[in-house]
């Protein structure tokens, strides 16, 4: 592992903010910290950079302890959430400037800044200073300001935060293009899924201070190791009494996470579900909410109410309308673990849904 993080604790007062951490990272890979506020995913960052000193544990880069080496002489490069640009200086004068405090030369300066300035397409902007700058060019100028000097890690503080959404989903498919180019060993703090699902090679899924699971998007989605994660990610309805529904039985569990793609409504004319109408539930239109390529139901279904998304190429349904509902599959879980069920009376019938 090129990052390994043991057994590490952080407490600010009586607050802990990291408990038993371990954590290990591949030499090259795009890593996503991710987790609600609070949850001390930017403790972890911070820790690793050198910018806070853990209680206990060890942090460890490229088979060396850094515990007790200075920020400076850890080889990391950092862009911060708010840019942390120098207002005065001219974009080539912000790159260059981690170069001059190295006492590079100069002909090896403009060298590596015409370099930098055309791998992140920020050629010709080399005057401008930021406040002529949008907010992705500007994020843009931080990323290349922190490759400037050669590190072997890169560290990002939601490094997406302060930018519009259209520019935000330009700039995720941007900067996983050019870590993967560059080559370089990177971590990112987010809070939002959608983020680190498209961005990271691998999420590692912060909750009160502790690792609840690491996996990579994939993974993480469709195999949820503990309720945390599978009421975390994607959009989740949670019930308690899951075994009403037909299918499924009481086990010795909590409750239930019931995923929107877990869950099928339609009406009693539609023949595409004339075999399995016996196994679905009363269901009422609760809510309807336009989401751009899809509509998002809420039915309610007995004490539970369920979510889940119709096409806009289906024939369109009303509040309080009267559907049918068929839960296919869904997570239950106990303390510590989630366990996906599969509905019992759907094996072996096949369901059209479009």
């Amino acid at each position: 592992m090129y990052v390994e993080l043991k057994h590490i604790d952080k407490t600010y007062g009586g607050y802990q903010a990291s408990e038993n951490i371990n954590i290990g990272i591949e030499k090259g890979k795009l890593v996503a910290l991710l987790g609600p506020s609070g949850s001390g995913k930017t403790t972890i960052l911070r820790m690793i950079a050198g910018l806070e000193t853990p209680d206990s544990g060890d942090i460890i880069i490229d088979g060396k302890r850094v515990n007790d080496i200075s920020p400076a002489e850890r080889g990391i490069g950092f862009v911060f959430q708010n840019y942390a640009l120098f207002r005065y200086m001219t974009v080539y004068e912000n790159l260059a400037f981690g170069l001059e405090i190295k006492k590079v030369p100069k002909k090896q300066i403009r060298e590596k800044i015409s370099e930098l300035m055309k791998l992140t397409g920020l050629t010709g902007l080399e005057k401008r200073y930021p406040n002529q700058l949008s907010g992705g060019q500007r994020q843009r100028v931080a990323f290349a300001r922190a490759l400037a000097p050669g590190p072997s890690l890169l560290l990002l503080d939601e490094p997406f935060a302060a930018i519009d959404a259209k520019v935000r989903a330009e700039l995720r498919c941007w900067l996983r293009e050019m870590i993967h180019k560059v080559g370089i060993t990177s971590i990112f703090v987010t809070h939002d899924q959608d983020e680190a699902v498209e961005v990271a090679d691998e999420i590692i899924i912060t909750n009160k201070g502790r690792i609840e699971q690491t996996a990579s998007p994939i993974e993480i989605y469709k195999n949820p190791a503990t309720p945390f994660v599978a009421e975390f990610i994607g959009q989740s309805s949670k019930v308690e009494e899951y075994y009403k529904l037909k299918g499924f039985k009481k086990g010795n569990y909590k409750g239930a996470i019931i995923r929107p793609e877990f869950v099928e409504s339609f009406k009693s004319d539609n023949i595409k579900f004339k075999d399995v109408i016996d196994y679905s539930e009363e269901g009422v239109v609760e809510d309807i909410s336009f989401r751009g390529n899809c509509l998002e139901v809420k039915l309610r279904v007995g004490d539970m109410v369920l979510t889940t998304q119709r096409s806009l190429e289906r024939r369109p349904i009303e509040i309080g309308e009267r559907m049918h509902v068929i839960v296919y599959r869904l997570y239950a879980f106990d303390d510590k673990k989630a366990y996906l069920l599969k509905n019992s009376e759907l094996e072996g019938k096949e369901l059209v849904t479009f």
